[in-house]
């Protein structure tokens, strides 16, 4: 591939190849909308990602081409005047990166011709956005030997998304694929960005993506408001408890206090946040315990609350995870990702894999009018140059 890569940067823009660099995608194996509730998370690095074929320019051009929007063509940027323009499309998100980059006082003192290619299914919620900040972030950090701690490079990029692009994200998409490690999944706090690797021994079994192919159209807009759901039930909680997220209760003190939520709806918002982190923190143990079917019922359990509490699944992600259960050698499986849409990840057994695939894809289509998509995954390192 990587060879292809490079003949067609030569061909694109009539020059050789210097480096190579690749960025993962990332799934999150348990612990969804957790993150901006100051809850714990659990996402790895995959095998899949953007791939990023880069040569130095003299002047302070940066000329980025997509294999994946061709016809788009180059979309040309100049790094002493950033500035986010509708019309650039994907670029705006590397754009933002090196932004961040300069504003913090990096020195960008030339620019570059940049081909990407990118084998994240687009729209699927394994964030295609995070790794191609990533990626930008790793160019930079390199070329200019600005040796730049990643978690560092996991906050501009973050930054960016949230200053530059606009969206209000959490930090684990860009936590995952910077920091990212081969056979582990992070255990990542996202209040306090302590974390720590769980190695995943899944011996005989692997982890299946299965894409909904549903465009998550209302994923925005349904994101910023659960968020105001739960920012509003943490404020009725803060009357009497000395709390910052709702990350820091256990079920119990929840229960206990949940009277304090006045609308009904926050309620179930942040009953889902707090069992949520639970749930993760118990699924952790049970991966560390080699328990796995203790692991699946616990991804089980977290779909069903999003499903229920946090209402963020539809009928796409349901029917997909129904069809999954039903499936001889599944050990666990649900929506991963913001929702509305989408991708489920499940837990199968290697010698199942083909029947799974064959009997969900013919399910999910009959009942939903068009074919799933799924992908094998390996768990992977994080965003690095690889030539």
């Amino acid at each position: 591939m990587i060879n292809k890569l490079k003949a067609d940067f030569k061909k694109v823009f009539k020059r050789e190849v210097q480096e190579v660099f690749f960025s993962p995608g990332r799934v999150n194996l348990i612990g969804e909308h957790t993150d901006y509730n100051g809850g714990h998370v659990f996402p790895c690095a995959l095998s899949f990602g953007t791939y990023g074929v880069v040569s130095k320019r003299e002047d302070k051009l940066v000329n980025m081409y997509s294999l994946n929007f061709e016809e788009v063509g180059t979309i040309s940027f100049d790094l002493d005047n950033m500035e986010y323009i509708k019309e650039h499309d994907w670029v705006n998100y590397p754009k933002g990166v090196c932004k961040v980059f300069k504003d913090k006082g990096h020195k960008l003192s030339h620019g570059f011709d940049i081909l990407v290619f990118g084998n994240i299914p687009n729209g699927a919620g394994l964030s295609s956005s995070a790794s191609i900040e990533l990626l930008m972030a790793v160019i930079l950090n390199d070329t200019f030997k600005f040796n730049i701690d990643m978690v560092d490079m996991v906050k501009y990029s973050q930054e960016a998304e949230n200053k530059f692009i606009g969206v209000n994200c959490g930090i684990m998409d860009q936590f995952a694929i910077g920091m990212g490690k081969d056979r582990c999944a992070i255990l990542l706090d996202c209040n306090t960005l302590n974390y720590r690797y769980s190695e995943i021994n899944m011996q005989g079994y692997s982890i299946v993506i299965g894409n909904t192919n549903k465009r998550r159209g209302l994923a925005d807009s349904k994101y910023n408001e659960r968020r105001a759901e739960c920012e509003r039930a943490l404020k009725n909680l803060q009357t009497k408890l000395n709390i910052k997220s709702l990350g820091e209760l256990t079920e119990k003190e929840f229960e206990d206090n949940k009277h304090l939520i006045e609308n009904e709806i926050d309620r179930k918002r942040a009953k889902h946040a707090v069992y949520e982190n639970q749930r993760t923190l118990s699924a952790v143990k049970a991966l560390e315990e080699n328990n796995l079917p203790h692991f699946g019922q616990l991804m089980v359990s977290s779909h069903v609350s999003l499903r229920d509490d946090y209402e963020v699944t539809g009928i796409e992600l349901d029917t997909l995870v129904n069809y999954a259960l039903k499936q001889e050698g599944v050990i666990g499986s649900r929506m991963t990702g913001a929702g509305f849409g989408g991708c489920t990840v499940s837990i199968v057994k290697d010698e199942c894999v083909g029947n799974f695939i064959e009997n969900v894809t013919k399910g999910y289509e009959k009942e939903i009018g068009y074919a799933p998509t799924f992908y094998v995954a390996h768990i992977s390192n994080g965003a690095r140059k690889i030539g």
